[in-house]
């Protein structure tokens, strides 16, 4: 997992050509950008939403086999609950139509960090996330989550 500030998306440029993409994108977004599947390279592409952020996410924590998330909201804010994938107890099998297994906490705290103001996070394939989430009480984002191949 990474945690930063959009402005410092250069120190990630080394790790992948396709991350240094998303993460450039995200640096350069216009916020006016419209909703929707947005693709950046064969590899990389960026889903724009709107939603209300929740108390709890119904689905638990997930993880993603072939694609790494970038999170990135470019308005309100949203707190995102991390655990490794060891510390889970999966609950929903790997489908691979949708790139994603579903888990709950197993008796270990998870790492908790808020994105929006200009901070993003980084999940890879071993990290297990749960977005979605009210910092104090539920409200609305406009999110981009930029998903790179593996």
């Amino acid at each position: 997992m990474i945690f930063d500030k959009i402005e410092n998306f250069a120190t990630y440029s080394g790790i992948s050509e396709d991350l240094r993409l998303g993460l450039e994108f995200l640096n350069n977004i216009d916020p006016a950008i419209e909703k929707g599947v947005h693709h950046l390279s064969p590899r990389v592409r960026a889903i724009v939403s709107e939603y209300d952020t929740k108390p709890e996410n119904e689905y638990g924590y997930e993880t993603h086999r072939e694609y790494i998330d970038i999170q990135f909201l470019i308005s309100g804010t949203e707190k995102i609950a991390s655990l490794p994938l060891e510390y889970l107890k999966e609950t929903k099998a790997y489908n691979p139509d949708i790139d994603a297994a579903f888990y709950q906490e197993d008796a270990v705290r998870p790492l908790e960090s808020v994105i929006g103001n200009g901070c993003f996070a980084v999940y890879f394939p071993q990290d297990g996330h749960m977005p979605g989430l009210c910092t104090s009480a539920p409200g609305p984002v406009k999110k981009v989550v930029v998903k790179v191949k593996c």
